[in-house]
């Protein structure tokens, strides 16, 4: 639901008094992005029981003093934490999180949306008694934020309640396409006005639930036609480019991908992603690949390999060298952002000049492109980019093409 529609009273209030009346003896955990947003949570709810005690049948424990965690006189027991903070030891029939992000810094920085998913993984859901559940009650801020990471990873799971404030169709309250969610407290105008003030992104993201990536995509993938593969010209040259896994797959829940994108460069200056291979493997299997495909692309097929800084790099990449003798083998440093790096590319798919050869491999390349800079994933992208800057970086030929290793 939007900001300031009354969720936290329902679901991190109202909600958990009746849950009482409904399990007298059970154990609830609420969790916030803040230990004091938690406590605040927590001071409400006991309020109500106290003042609606008569009504309930039960009240809360006399010498229950601490704001945070406290008994009711039939047994149930209440705890408030902060998002990371200590659980250990304590057991929850439910669970309710309540604002998990703090702020959109938080939400932006995939180190913190990272400490979040860990948390409610590793503690939170290890808390859970069988057949407990879980309430998760969010504004959305990013597509990877902890509602994002659980739609990816376990929607089948969950049921999704998602209230515009401006309905869509189908709405689930049977709305209008375009009522406002509460007019009484906001009408129509006053939401547009706070639409034209924040932006579609942020407009997307807090009010509709909808969150995108940053605004101003880079690529404009609705520009990238699918095509019939082409048949190969004298004129025409090829690069298969590369982006190596920085660290091995063993232990990580989202390791990044090893990816390889074959780009045609045709005597017209356009350009043809050809093929796109990855894997997710271990160093062998990751050479591995990058030399099968080589001999699979033929001789005439550039291989561009990035060298990373320092010794290490520079060993791997002699190594690969070694292992593709006979191969035109190119290896370049990297600098500058990724978005930066891109926008060349970027500029030529606006053109009309890039197009992609029809595969299996198409829905994950345009979605990643979609989605960059602000995406999960860039792998796929970052080979995109040293394809193109290999090619643009040549200039046109008609003849043999002479090819040497070095270091830009």
């Amino acid at each position: 639901m939007p900001p300031g529609s009354a969720k936290s009273t329902y679901a991190s209030v109202i909600f958990p008094v009746w849950w009482f009346t409904q399990h007298p003896r059970s154990s609830i955990i609420t969790a916030s992005h803040s230990a004091s947003l938690a406590k605040h949570f927590s001071r409400r709810v006991r309020s109500l029981i106290l003042e609606k005690k008569n009504h309930l049948g039960f009240g809360v424990t006399r010498d229950e003093r601490s704001v945070d965690k406290w008994t009711t006189t039939a047994g149930g027991e209440y705890l408030a934490i902060g998002v990371r903070g200590a659980i250990a030891g304590r057991r929850a029939d439910l669970v309710i999180i309540d604002d998990p992000i703090a702020s959109q810094a938080d939400a932006e920085s995939p180190r913190q949306r990272n400490h979040v998913w860990e948390w409610f993984k590793s503690d939170l859901t290890t808390r859970l008694k069988p057949g407990g559940r879980i309430v998760l009650i969010m504004t959305r801020w990013h597509p990877d934020d902890l509602g994002g990471q659980l739609l990816a990873h376990a929607k089948s799971e969950w049921r999704v309640v998602r209230l515009p404030a401006l309905a869509e169709p189908d709405d689930p309250l049977g709305r209008a396409v375009g009522a406002p969610l509460w007019p009484e407290w906001e009408d129509y105008n006053a939401l547009i006005r706070k639409r034209q003030m924040m932006g579609e992104r942020a407009w997307a993201a807090l009010f509709q639930q909808t969150p995108l990536p940053a605004a101003g995509q880079l690529f404009s993938v609705d520009r990238i036609p699918v095509v019939q593969p082409p048949e190969p010209g004298a004129s025409e040259v090829a690069v298969r480019a590369w982006d190596l896994a920085a660290t091995e797959t063993t232990g990580q829940n989202d390791p990044d991908w090893t990816v390889g994108v074959k780009l045609l460069r045709s005597s017209d200056g356009r350009y043809v992603v050809l093929d796109v291979v990855r894997i997710r493997g271990t160093p062998h299997q990751v050479e591995e690949l990058v030399v099968n495909s080589a001999h699979k692309d033929g001789t005439k097929v550039i291989v561009a390999i990035p060298e990373d800084p320092g010794q290490a790099g520079k060993s791997q990449m002699a190594y690969l060298t070694r292992q593709l003798a006979g191969f035109h083998v190119i290896s370049a440093r990297e600098t500058g952002s990724k978005a930066t790096r891109a926008m060349p590319l970027a500029s030529q798919v606006e053109a009309g000049n890039v197009s992609v050869a029809r595969g299996a491999w198409n829905p994950a390349l345009i979605d990643e492109m979609r989605d960059f800079p602000y995406g999960h994933k860039d792998d796929q992208v970052d080979a995109l980019v040293r394809a193109f800057t290999t090619l643009a970086d040549r200039p046109r030929a008609t003849g043999p093409l002479a090819i040497s290793i070095f270091n830009r």
